[in-house]
């Protein structure tokens, strides 16, 4: 089997039962108690919770099969499970429209951060593909 096929096979964004799991599940969790009638203590829970599980399985998957946006989005859900956390406990101040804030940022990060890289610089990191020791 070649090193591209090998690449492909170990991207989670291949296996889709996976992807909907550690990325479509947790996006739904954080829509859905964006709503008003969540408090912000349960909101503080699933989006931290949801941002670190995709945010770690990006990383994952990075490491595991090269794919490039997955090098910029990993680090961002985790940076952001951070920032989601810190407003939750009062950490930091973002004003009464915190919450909006937060989730348009991780809305906006997340699909430029998702597109715009594999765009210009393709769907996997170069030379990963032929590197049978991450494949």
């Amino acid at each position: 089997m070649d090193g591209a096929k090998r690449t492909t096979q170990r991207d989670i964004f291949s296996r889709p039962r996976l992807a909907f799991v550690l990325f479509c599940l947790p996006a739904i969790a954080m829509a859905v108690t964006g709503r008003a009638n969540f408090s912000g203590a349960w909101r503080t829970i699933v989006w931290t919770a949801a941002l670190s599980t995709m945010g770690t399985a990006c990383i994952a998957n990075a490491v595991r099969c090269g794919r490039l946006h997955c090098y910029v989005t990993g680090p961002f859900f985790v940076a952001m499970a951070v920032v989601t956390l810190m407003y939750g406990l009062g950490a930091v101040r973002l004003g009464g429209n915190g919450w909006n804030l937060i989730g348009l940022t991780i809305l906006a990060g997340a699909i430029a951060l998702c597109c715009l890289p594999e765009l210009f610089l393709g769907k996997y990191r170069k030379g990963n593909a032929k590197d049978g020791d991450h494949c």
